[in-house]
């Protein structure tokens, strides 16, 4: 029967209409949840309607590297405050600071060219209660702080530089005299740090050569960091712990357009740690985290699980390149802490990588703190689908009494391998595997990532 030139058009919308509601139906979470419109609803900030500016050299501040002007800075936030918010504006020049705090109803917007500059002595920063390694602690603040905000922005095309080098240095010379010190022996500083916090978007701005970890994030919800740089060299001089986002016990969190390249995780999930840690109500779980469109650079891991983690849901990691990491994917098993890593979707990946899969039991500072016996773990409906990756190692899965990895599936996956041999996949109860392509090759030619030198920390 031949069809109408109306009825032609109106079929063709019917399919359009059918096609279109299919692929976003099939936008889903890991646990098959739909994914809400916020995900995909990304603006950039706009600081006309953020309220009054107040530019740092209209309010007493100067453009300094060398005067350290904290407390003039932290006077323009409370002003803002006080006087129904605003946008602390920070110019073209390099700005000297330690620890600032914002309000409600304030934001930070960088002009190109600007940077905000941390002090390398730990004597101008205060200790706080604050969070740091799964633990609410006695320690320092970050650089920018914001506590118990709604609407909290950070904006614009600066820098936020912490200026880590000296930092840096006194980690590898306390760890060349005691190679048991941990992490927080040496006292850093964060650059970034909110917490309890809601509605939160930091866009546009580079963030470099941390002290600690780079930036963050504690019991916070509705969280959008877009089109971020986040870096720390791995040499002339390692920046040792500076993760590029760290996401600790947050709902509802999306990663895109940014670039992460630092001598540490680029992405770690935590959450707390310890024998008792999932009954801590200063602990929790990450749920609906969505890392798309990034690009990652030198780093120990793209996606990091753990090691302060307790549960991990719905987490969807997709159409992503990675340059020269030393891990795609780490589980950490940490028998000190009960844990649970479950809907986690890789998708769409290509690059380089040492590892492409690596679970291990993970017990650098291992403390039962007086309990008989280690916890028992477990990750389960982890999916690697559609994924083109060459790396030394394919799969380091290491099979241990103290976790349980099942129902894992491994989808049209490509994977060139120097030691392909090595895989051991025993460990995974109800493993699934569809088109998984394993090659060994001689040789994987030259995978440094050239951008990872351009930005060697100076003082």
């Amino acid at each position: 029967m031949k069809l109408s030139k109306t009825s032609g058009v109106l079929g063709a919308l019917f399919i359009l209409f059918f096609s279109s509601t299919e692929v976003k139906s099939q936008d889903k979470f890991p646990d098959g949840t739909a994914i809400p419109k916020w995900f995909k609803e990304n603006k950039p900030t706009d600081i006309n309607r953020l309220g009054k500016k107040y530019i740092l050299t209209d309010n007493g501040l100067k453009n300094d590297s060398t005067v350290l002007q904290t407390k003039q800075f932290q006077a323009v936030i409370d002003n803002a405050a006080k006087n129904g918010g605003g946008v602390i504006v920070v110019p073209k020049g390099t700005f000297l600071i330690s620890s600032v705090f914002f309000k409600q109803g304030t934001h930070l917007y960088l002009e190109n060219g600007a940077k905000l500059k941390g002090s390398d002595d730990i004597n101008d920063f205060p200790v706080v209660t604050t969070r740091m390694e799964g633990q609410t602690v006695k320690y320092f603040p970050a650089i920018i702080n914001a506590d118990g905000l709604d609407g909290f922005t950070i904006s614009g095309k600066g820098t936020l530089d912490g200026n880590g080098l000296r930092y840096w240095k006194s980690f590898w010379k306390r760890r060349e005299w005691n190679p048991k010190c941990t992490n927080m022996d040496e006292m850093r500083p964060r650059i970034i740090y909110v917490s309890n916090s809601k509605n939160i978007q930091i866009e546009g701005i580079t963030v470099k050569n941390s002290p600690f970890w780079s930036t963050h994030y504690y019991k916070s919800e509705f969280v959008k960091l877009l089109n971020l740089t986040i870096l720390a060299p791995k040499e002339p001089v390692k920046a040792p712990s500076t993760d590029a986002i760290d996401i600790d016990a947050c709902t509802n969190f999306l990663v895109k357009n940014c670039y992460l390249s630092v001598n540490d995780d680029a992405i770690a999930l935590k959450g707390g740690k310890g024998p008792k840690a999932d009954r801590a109500p200063e602990n929790g779980e990450n749920r609906n985290i969505i890392i798309e469109d990034n690009t990652f650079g030198f780093c120990h891991s793209a996606l990091t699980c753990g090691s302060e983690s307790i549960h991990n849901y719905n987490i969807l990691f997709r159409n992503s390149t990675v340059k020269d990491a030393s891990r795609l994917l780490h589980l950490k098993m940490r028998p000190d802490t009960p844990q649970h890593y479950e809907y986690i979707t890789l998708d769409n990946i290509k690059g380089n990588v040492k590892t492409f899969l690596y679970v291990k039991g993970w017990s650098q500072f291992f403390d039962l703190k007086g309990e008989e016996k280690p916890k028992r773990s477990l990750a389960n409906n982890v999916v690697l689908k559609n994924i083109d990756i060459s790396c030394e190692t394919a799969f380091a899965v290491e099979k241990s009494d103290l976790y349980e990895l099942q129902d894992f599936t491994f989808e049209n996956l490509t994977i060139k391998a120097l030691k392909p041999e090595e895989q051991n996949l025993s460990a995974i109860q109800n493993l699934k595997q569809i088109k998984v392509n394993v090659t060994k090759v001689a040789s994987l030619g030259q995978t440094y990532d050239k951008k990872d030198d351009s930005d060697i920390a100076t003082k």
